[in-house]
């Protein structure tokens, strides 16, 4: 091969080299400026961020209220026994078809229960809980005592009536339905349920091989 040749052949390969180091250098270097973006998938365009103002409307707000009377697809809650813990205009007495009661479920309301009912309420349920306490500690006189939710009142209370106190709240208690899911507050009416039996059940509902273990 002549000697002109085999240079021209080192050349290129040489050259061949220097894509790839560019390549390289781009995708580990630091740039305050964005990098070259070939195919943009509509990933830059333009829009209004939330809290941003916009001279569209009159109010100079760019977040808008949905449209009167529509509903988002996937949330118009038409079941009124699980979104709503009624059967017509009676808080209902059973679970909604969509909740099953069984060892999750309550392990579940229990977290649940720990987390935003525990505070007041207490562990047990008896209205002791840390919240409670440190106000009683105060006495200041602006506070009322959280229920013990073992007394008769709230024990003869239909699961549907606790499901709407957690979601919309009762007297001084605040609503919990925009903290909660649905079938979260479900979980925590069933292990409130189950708390309450822990103190009213009979011998006769412990299967007999288990009472030998109960003191």
């Amino acid at each position: 091969m002549p000697r002109p040749m085999i240079y021209l052949l080192i050349l290129l390969v040489c050259a061949s080299f220097v894509p790839l180091a560019l390549i390289a250098r781009a995708r580990t270097s630091v740039s305050s400026r964005p990098r070259i973006h070939i195919v943009p998938d509509m990933d830059s365009q333009e829009k209004f961020k939330a809290q941003s103002a916009s001279l569209l409307f009159s109010d100079g707000r760019a977040m808008r209220l949905p449209v009167e009377g529509t509903i988002a697809q996937g949330e118009l809650q038409d079941d009124d026994h699980y979104y709503r813990g009624k059967v017509g205009e009676t808080f209902t007495t059973t679970f909604p078809d969509q909740i099953r009661v069984d060892r999750a479920l309550l392990e579940r309301g229990r977290e649940r229960f720990g987390i935003y009912c525990a505070p007041c309420h207490g562990l047990a349920g008896d209205g002791d809980g840390m919240v409670a306490r440190r106000a009683d500690e105060l006495q200041e006189g602006t506070w009322t005592p959280p229920s013990n939710l073992h007394d008769k009142t709230v024990v003869e209370r239909p699961v549907g009536h606790l499901y709407n106190t957690i979601s919309n709240g009762i007297r001084n208690m605040p609503s919990y339905g925009s903290q909660i899911p649905v079938e979260d507050r479900w979980a925590i009416v069933a292990y409130v349920r189950a708390l309450q039996r822990s103190r009213r059940a009979s011998i006769d509902e412990v299967p007999a091989d288990k009472r030998s273990t109960l003191r």
